[in-house]
């Protein structure tokens, strides 16, 4: 990284592959954007974030972020009634993702959430909350003490921080979190979801076990990529490719096995690994069939092609014996 920095044409090119992987955070938004307003889950916050989409989004993709979203959410949940909300989140890459206030209105707000992305990201995110009272007012209502911390790449309130940082260099990000009052002592929850892809496989190592070296009872959750080495994955691959964004991480994305694998290898007790057609199995079904009658899904079979190829991973390690192993569907 050191090197490709000091090379021009390098850091061009490490310019560009950084806006592609910018430009996915727009796309994810926009499609929980378009299926909150077809009805698949609640979320009134994301429309201050992003524009609704020029064209619909198919069922299938509609129905795999439903998962995602309830999936992710329900891990998050567990380990908030673990520690009784007694803890701290750290979402890495959230780009325009909207769980702060959802948690804030549900009365599940931890010690302190905070957020990471890269700063031009975080700019935008901070601009949006600054001049849209339904974002700037639930973390003012939550603040308290001295006045609030915020400049163009980022703010500090009591509850809520929000940073700009590279995740690649975990020295830089640590410092960054400490400085908004990261306490390390304090059980935490990592959230990734399709970030680590967009490492090389040292560089999501070495986030991953500087998570499990700081903090003594942790779990980390991870959404991405799985079983991409079949003619599917390759497709997928392609289609990525094809708008310059390259999956420097994909490597790891082989199997449940090599993502559980990574996560042990790293300084975590325990890790396991689902993909989402499991996941969605587990889903509260009334709600399922709820959403299922919404559209029409014509392709089933793709559908469930799509769901085997992302996954869900979460791992824990866990020095206060407060039962984070448990934590499963």
């Amino acid at each position: 990284m050191a090197a490709a920095a000091r090379d021009p044409l390098s850091a061009a090119g490490l310019d560009e592959a950084d806006e592609a992987v910018r430009g996915t955070c727009e796309d994810a938004s926009v499609c929980k954007r378009f299926a909150v307003s077809v009805g698949y889950w609640k979320d009134p916050y994301i429309q201050y974030f992003v524009r609704q989409a020029k064209e619909r989004k198919a069922p299938e993709i509609n129905r795999g972020y439903y998962a995602r979203v309830h999936g992710v959410s329900y891990l998050i949940k567990a380990f908030l009634k673990k520690t009784e909300c007694n803890c701290q989140i750290v979402n890495l890459g959230a780009g325009m993702d909207t769980l702060f206030w959802r948690l804030k209105d549900e009365n599940l707000l931890p010690r302190k959430y905070f957020e990471v992305d890269f700063p031009m990201i975080v700019a935008r995110k901070i601009h949006n909350i600054k001049s849209k009272p339904p974002l700037s007012k639930p973390i003012m209502e939550s603040h308290s003490g001295d006045s609030l911390l915020i400049d163009s790449h980022s703010l500090d309130s009591s509850r809520y921080s929000i940073v700009g940082a590279d995740l690649r260099f975990s020295s830089d990000l640590e410092e960054k979190l400490k400085k908004h009052n990261l306490d390390i002592h304090l059980p935490t929850l990592l959230v990734a979801e399709c970030v680590l892809v967009y490492m090389t496989p040292q560089q999501s190592a070495n986030l991953l076990k500087w998570a499990a070296s700081t903090f003594p009872v942790a779990m980390f959750i991870n959404y991405e990529q799985v079983n991409m080495m079949d003619r599917f994955g390759q497709i997928m691959i392609e289609n990525l490719q094809r708008r310059q964004c390259n999956l420097a991480g994909v490597e790891v994305c082989r199997s449940l096995d090599s993502q559980r694998e990574r996560l042990l290898l790293n300084g975590w007790e325990t890790a396991r690994a689902i993909d989402m057609m499991k996941v969605y199995s587990f889903l509260p079904q009334a709600d399922v069939k709820r959403i299922e009658g919404l559209e029409f899904l014509d392709e089933k079979e793709l559908f469930e092609q799509l769901m085997q190829h992302y996954c869900i991973c979460w791992a824990s390690k866990d020095s206060s014996n407060l039962g984070l192993a448990n934590i499963t569907f």
